[in-house]
């Protein structure tokens, strides 16, 4: 019956890959040219068919810039777009490298203050000069806000929704100096984001659109912005799980994308390489932090894997393998239960054994 099964899925697979339209600077590999061993992935077909819970949605692996695996399951398909959560916050910082490329921020050293006029913002708090770029891209800004703690001013469950949020939360003061220690907070990709919209004159989801999106041919997403057209950069991005995918792969080709530079290299450089924060004893799945990404090193099958991750509740990962070449895509909607990270982890585990 195992045999009958597996036989199956492979036939399934390889119909319908056949019947996918081809993806635009993303040409097909099989899972041999690719360096996956079929038996072991075989095995993970089957895995993922059978899970408890109905509420996995995509599972998307791109290795040398070729399309290896696309499944989708319970009911969801390419074109379906799902909120990922918290991993939209490491799509702002790389959308803070384009704008370090168009010149609106000059450098990571820039403190926060700097670019919000104090007659266009009279309530911004002295505070900010204090705050550098650098702070907000390690969840290091010591501002008064902890998304594990509602009652902080900075928590944002105080100003998301809010019409117009921006000045709000250029109120809030420090709680403690800036770069000494992690504390996970939206408010701080928010800023990054009210930075870039500052500077461009866009919101950022049509910033995103115009120099990211439009490039890599991602046209169906949703990017909820307030009634002054402010976007939250620390999430409530929906996207494909392809297009999701895609985003991975701006950082494992240093930022670049068919032939066009997206982002600069030395920019991916600091997002692949600074770990601000040992965070091993906060969150057994990750080792590091720094620039809104998750650093992490693994051993599967005696082979060491470093790995950097944008993370979103409910299992939602966008993680990157540089010297594998390699990008894995996860979307799923288990955003109350707390098994949507450990079962992601397993998968990316199981993906990483499978290498040949």
């Amino acid at each position: 019956m195992r045999l009958f099964l597996i036989s199956f899925y492979l036939l399934v697979s390889i119909y319908s890959w056949g019947q996918r339209p081809p993806v635009p600077n993303l040409p097909y590999a099989s899972l041999e040219e690719a360096g996956f061993n079929r038996n072991s992935i075989n095995a993970l077909i089957l895995k993922l068919d059978s899970l408890e819970h109905r509420d996995f949605i995509g599972l998307v692996v791109i290795k040398d810039h070729k399309l290896v695996m696309e499944w989708y399951y319970n009911t969801f398909w390419r074109n379906h777009i799902h909120d990922i959560r918290s991993a939209g916050k490491s799509i702002t910082s790389l959308l803070l490298g384009v704008a370090l490329k168009e010149g609106l921020v000059q450098n990571l050293d820039q403190n926060v203050y700097s670019f919000f006029p104090k007659e266009k913002y009279p309530s911004i708090h002295e505070d900010y000069k204090q705050i550098k770029i650098r702070h907000l891209l390690d969840m290091a800004s010591g501002l008064d806000a902890d998304s594990d703690d509602g009652q902080t001013p900075g928590n944002a469950g105080q100003w998301m929704g809010m019409d117009e949020w921006v000045s709000y939360i250029l109120s809030v003061p420090l709680a403690e100096e800036p770069g000494k220690r992690f504390v996970y907070a939206d408010i701080n990709a928010a800023l990054i984001g009210a930075i870039i919209e500052e500077k461009s004159g866009m919101s950022l989801r049509d910033f995103a659109r115009e120099k990211v999106f439009d490039p890599l041919g991602i046209k169906e997403f949703y990017w909820y912005a307030n009634g002054a057209n402010q976007t939250v950069a620390a999430g409530t991005l929906y996207l494909s799980t392809l297009d999701f995918a895609k985003l991975g792969v701006l950082v494992t080709n240093e930022g670049k994308w068919a032939n066009e530079q997206i982002v600069q290299p030395d920019y991916i450089k600091m997002l692949l390489e600074r770990k601000a924060f040992d965070l091993s004893d906060w969150w057994s799945f990750t080792d590091a932090y720094g620039m809104l990404w998750y650093k992490t090193q693994r051993e599967f099958n005696g082979r060491k894997f470093d790995y950097l991750w944008a993370s979103g509740r409910g299992g939602n990962h966008l993680v990157v393998v540089p010297k594998e070449n390699m990008v894995i895509a996860l979307t799923s909607s288990a955003y109350g239960p707390r098994y949507g990270h450990a079962r992601a982890y397993d998968i990316v585990g199981e993906l990483l054994k499978a290498l040949d």
